[in-house]
């Protein structure tokens, strides 16, 4: 009776600090300069943070790991209802048509830039979804595809983020010197930039007409997260089979199914009119528990690793977000 006692004390301790974490993260991120980082990733900066106290984390490390699955399963079903397919479908098709391409074409460069600078699969796999699809959520997608480990999904956060930030401060830089309209350059920063707190921010530039045109090319990248991440648990469930030598026998596949929940909120949300009054405060929760799920994974990062192995997945990641942006403006210049 004691040791269950115990153990709901500590699951406790976990959902009370992950949810401070999360709730001081969407603090962070309204003030100037921290927009840039967003939520997310301040919330796992948070938990690393606590890491430091020792004895707070010991305690909340009982329920990180169910914090970590789960709540992030379900924000990430949640998230669906920001997608919303009519506005997608009437006034972004092109913008649609032109994240798939950028997907496509910057998942598997990612991937094998990130190779050649001898990154192993999994973390290759991470960066490369997180650059070229919608950051820290499309990491955390398909984390559970490619069996990775908490290490490995936080240092492809981090790698997101800084570049993200990085390159949104170079994009409106170059604002004066691309010669777009206002539209054009919002949907230049959705193609290239990597979450979506970027692409809003570089948008920003533009007015409000470049916010919403980032926003509707943003989102267009991040519908495709449901079939990459499809994709690649197939694909991934293959190389594993191949590796246990197994030639026979049912193949189970890795596939995150909370995926297709996302598609379904996206669908409620897009076509049933009574839902959209409660889109906002659903849109709010999604953001509470993926913010949860990352300080989670915060509170579990191992330092030296990240440490030891962030340098090379770093300068892959750079060198295809030069490349990812000079895409975009391509793509831009050709057909918007």
């Amino acid at each position: 009776m004691q040791s269950i006692h115990l153990y709901w004390r500590r699951a406790s301790i976990g959902l009370i600090v992950t949810l401070v974490c999360s709730i001081a993260g969407q603090a962070l991120a309204k003030l100037p300069g921290f927009s840039l980082i967003g939520h997310l990733v301040l919330a796992l900066v948070l938990g690393m943070c606590l890491q430091f106290a020792r004895s707070l984390t010991t305690a909340a490390q009982q329920s990180t790991p169910f914090i970590a699955n789960k709540f992030l399963r379900a924000g990430i079903i949640l998230l669906g209802f920001k997608l919303n397919l009519v506005i997608l479908m009437s006034a972004g098709l092109k913008s649609l048509e032109a994240a798939i391409v950028i997907v496509a074409v910057m998942i598997p460069l990612n991937y094998f830039v990130a190779r050649f600078f001898k990154v192993e699969h999994t973390l290759a796999i991470l960066t490369a979804c997180g650059c070229s699809i919608c950051g820290a959520a499309a990491v955390m997608g398909v984390s559970s595809a490619v069996k990775a480990k908490t290490d490995q999904s936080v240092l492809a956060v981090a790698i997101v983020a800084i570049l993200g930030t990085l390159f949104t401060l170079i994009e409106v830089g170059l604002q004066p010197f691309l010669v777009f309209t206002d539209a054009q350059f919002g949907v230049m920063a959705g193609l290239s930039l990597h979450e979506i707190a970027h692409a809003v921010a570089a948008g920003g530039a533009a007015g409000a007409v470049g916010t919403d045109s980032a926003i509707i090319a943003k989102l267009s990248r991040v519908l495709l997260l449901a079939p990459v991440a499809i994709i690649i648990g197939i694909l991934e469930a293959r190389r594993f089979r191949k590796q246990d030598g197994a030639s026979e026998g049912k193949m189970t596949v890795p596939i995150p199914w909370f995926m297709g929940g996302f598609i379904l909120a996206s669908a409620v949300g897009s076509y049933l009119p009574f839902v959209s009054d409660f889109v906002p405060s659903l849109v709010q929760l999604a953001y509470l528990l993926l913010g949860m799920a990352m300080a989670a994974l915060g509170l579990n990062v191992n330092f030296g690793v990240i440490l030891e192995k962030g340098v090379r997945p770093m300068l892959g990641a750079i060198l295809c977000s030069f490349v990812i942006m000079g895409l975009a403006i391509s793509i831009v210049h050709m057909f918007f």
